[in-house]
C-alpha cells in the first residue's frame, strides 16, 4: 500500500480500534508511509475496523468490500427500525421522561466518533458559572477503568475546576445526585442527544464539518446514530471544525441541516492557543517551531487533532516540517509500557518534545519521558455567533431561577 493511500485511510480510522503502535508522519502537502511495530491482536482489530471504514466510505471498491457493504446494508433496516420505534415511543410519551427539577442543557451529536463535545461542554459550563448558575456535568463515564475517572472527566475537571461531574450509566440517577447532593441549579448533559429519558431545556447538536453525515448511512452501513431528520428535535446546531472544509462544503452542510430543522446554526472552530504540561506550566505554541516535535493521541477523531496541530504549527512558521504522529486507541489507558514505547518513539524520530491532546495528557501525569518534554495542546472554542448561544444559556438560568422560586 502506498503512503498516500495509507494516510487517506488512516484519516478515517476511529482509534477505538486503531493499533497503539501505528506511526503516521504528517507533512503538510506531502505524505509519508507508515511504520509498524504491532502486536498481532491489535493489528487484527485495527485492520478489521480499517477495512470496515474503507468499505463504508467507498475507499475500497473491490468485490469483498461490496459484499461487506451489502451485508451491512441488510442489517441497517433493523437498526433503523429500532431507532424509529424508540423515538416514536418518546414522541408519544409512552416512555416516562424524567424532570430533575432544574434546567438541563444537552450536548450531543448524530454520528459516532469525536465531534468536539468536550471543549464545547467546558465552554458552556464556564459561561453558566459567569451567569451566576451552579452547573453540574452529567456523563456516562465511557471507558473508565475499574471505577476510576475516565479521560473526559479528568480533562473537564481541569477545564472547569470545582464543578461537580457525575458519571453514571443511569443519567437520571446522576441528575438526582447532582441536584440533591451538590446543589446544582443547571445540568449539562454530555453526549445526551440520544438519551431522551432526561427532560432538557436546551438541546444542542454538534455536526462535524469534516464528516457531517457519517457517510450518509445509519449504523452499521454508515456512522449515523440517527437519521438527519432527528435534527428536528434540536434547539441549536453547532457546526464544529468549520475552518477545516471549503466554503462550498460548509454551505452544503448548512443546506442539508436546513432541510431538517429551523434551529439556529452556529459555526465554530477549535483553535490551538498554547501548550501546557502535567504540572500546569504553560508555553507558547512557538515551542513547536523551535524544537523538533513528535505527537501522539488516543481520541475518537485523530484526523481532527492532526489538522488542528498542523494549523498551529503552520502559523508558527514550521508548517513544512514533518511531525510524526503515533495513534493510540480511543480512550486509551496509558501504561508504563506505553510510556517506554513513547520514549522510544521520540528517540527514533529525534524529537525534542512530545505533544498530545488534553484528554491524553491527563492520563500521562509526567512532564517528560526519558528527558523528552511532554506537552498538551490547549484548545479554545471559537464561535461565529456566541451571543445567540449566550442568550439560550441565559434563558436556561432564568428558567432555573423560576423553578427555585
Amino acid at each position: 500500500m502506498s503512503g498516500g493511500t495509507y494516510e487517506r485511510l488512516t484519516r478515517q480510522v476511529k482509534t477505538k480500534w486503531a493499533s497503539p503502535q501505528v506511526v503516521v508522519v504528517i507533512r503538510l502537502g506531502r505524505t509519508a508511509g507508515p511504520r509498524y511495530h504491532t502486536s498481532p491482536r491489535r493489528t487484527e482489530r485495527m485492520d478489521a475496523y480499517r477495512s470496515y471504514l474503507q468499505s463504508i466510505s467507498q475507499e475500497r471498491r473491490d468485490p469483498l468490500a461490496r459484499v461487506l457493504c451489502g451485508a451491512l446494508a441488510c442489517c441497517t433496516p433493523f437498526y433503523r427500525g429500532a431507532v424509529r420505534l424508540r423515538n416514536r415511543a418518546y414522541d408519544l410519551r409512552r416512555v416516562r421522561i424524567c424532570d430533575p427539577g432544574v434546567p438541563v442543557v444537552s450536548v450531543g451529536n448524530l454520528t459516532t466518533g469525536g465531534t468536539g463535545k468536550t471543549p464545547v461542554v467546558a465552554w458552556i459550563v464556564n459561561r453558566l458559572r459567569e451567569l451566576g448558575a451552579t452547573p453540574g456535568i452529567l456523563s456516562r463515564g465511557y471507558r473508565s477503568l475499574d471505577g476510576a475517572e475516565n479521560d473526559e472527566k479528568r480533562l473537564l475537571d481541569r477545564l472547569c475546576p470545582g464543578v461537580p461531574h457525575i458519571q453514571n450509566r443511569d443519567r437520571v440517577a446522576g441528575a438526582v445526585a447532582a441536584v440533591t447532593e451538590h446543589g446544582c441549579s443547571v445540568l449539562v448533559l454530555d453526549d445526551g442527544f440520544q438519551h431522551r429519558r432526561l427532560k432538557r431545556q436546551l438541546d444542542i447538536v454538534l455536526i462535524d464539518a469534516v464528516n457531517p453525515w457519517g457517510y450518509g448511512r445509519l449504523l452499521p452501513r454508515g456512522l449515523l446514530r440517527e437519521p438527519p431528520a432527528s435534527l428536528g428535535r434540536a434547539d441549536l446546531v453547532l457546526i464544529t471544525r468549520s475552518d477545516q472544509v471549503s466554503t462550498a462544503e460548509l454551505a452544503a452542510t448548512r443546506t442539508e441541516i436546513r432541510r431538517h430543522t429551523n434551529a439556529h446554526v452556529i459555526r465554530s472552530r477549535f483553535a490551538a492557543t498554547g501548550l501546557i504540561n502535567a504540572e500546569g506550566v504553560r508555553r507558547p505554541l512557538d515551542v513547536l517551531s523551535q524544537q523538533r516535535a513528535a505527537a501522539f493521541c488516543g481520541i475518537g477523531n485523530p484526523e481532527g487533532f492532526r489538522r488542528t496541530l498542523a494549523g498551529a504549527v503552520g502559523r508558527d512558521g514550521a508548517g513544512t516540517e514533518a511531525i510524526p504522529l503515533k495513534i493510540f486507541p480511543d480512550h486509551h489507558h496509558y501504561t508504563e509500557a506505553d510510556s517506554r514505547a513513547l520514549a522510544a518513539f521520540a528517540a527514533s524520530v529525534h524529537a525534542e518534545c512530545l505533544v498530545t491532546t488534553g484528554k491524553d495528557l491527563v492520563k500521562i501525569p509526567r512532564t517528560e519521558l526519558s528527558g523528552v518534554a511532554v506537552w498538551g495542546v490547549e484548545i479554545e472554542l471559537r464561535l461565529e455567533d456566541a451571543t445567540r448561544l449566550m442568550d439560550c444559556l441565559e434563558s436556561c438560568v432564568s428558567a432555573g431561577d423560576r423553578k427555585a422560586a
